[in-house]
């Protein structure tokens, strides 16, 4: 199934504001209790047949003693990917620990302008957009919260990094 970029819905009351963002992909993000991610992935090519496309680790974790976390594992199950991650005890964690939660990721060559768009719309944005070692490998990303309480990642396109494990 060839996937095309899906153009960005206007409302009334957005204007003009970033009427040229569109996305290429959604990816769910499943964060889970640390450092359980890796366990989550192993169960989800057992019980689904997941393959796994990549992985970057935590680089903040680097002793001996600690278990790398997982800062994301995209996962392909029945041609749609997630990605399955680690909640890290930091403030660069979209969703904090005690408990698991869902975060979107939305994918676009545009930040700025998603974002824009988005708060135009009714969501508030949540922090700076990040560039770096606390963005999605190394893109730049921004985050907002949408009116029903939900977290989105604004990313730009995804670069390999020197993190990545390839499956």
């Amino acid at each position: 199934m060839a996937q095309q970029d899906a153009q960005n819905g206007g409302s009334e009351n957005a204007g003009d504001v970033a009427a040229t963002v569109s996305f290429s992909a959604l990816k769910p993000q499943l964060f889970v209790e640390a450092p359980k991610a890796n366990d989550a992935v192993l169960f989800y090519k057992a019980a689904f047949g997941a393959e796994e496309i990549s992985r970057s680790l935590n680089p903040k974790r680097k002793a001996e003693h600690e278990i790398p976390l997982i800062l994301s594992a995209e996962l392909k199950i029945a041609g749609s990917s997630i990605l399955v991650a680690d909640i890290a005890d930091d403030s660069t964690s979209p969703v904090k620990s005690g408990g698991n939660g869902v975060v979107l990721c939305l994918k676009t060559g545009d930040v700025e302008g998603a974002i824009a768009k988005a708060i135009s719309a009714g969501a508030i944005a949540e922090g700076e957009v990040v560039e770096g070692e606390g963005a999605c490998c190394g893109g730049r990303v921004g985050k907002v919260k949408d009116p029903y309480g939900f977290v989105w990642l604004i990313c730009s396109t995804v670069q390999k990094c020197g993190g990545d494990v390839e499956a």
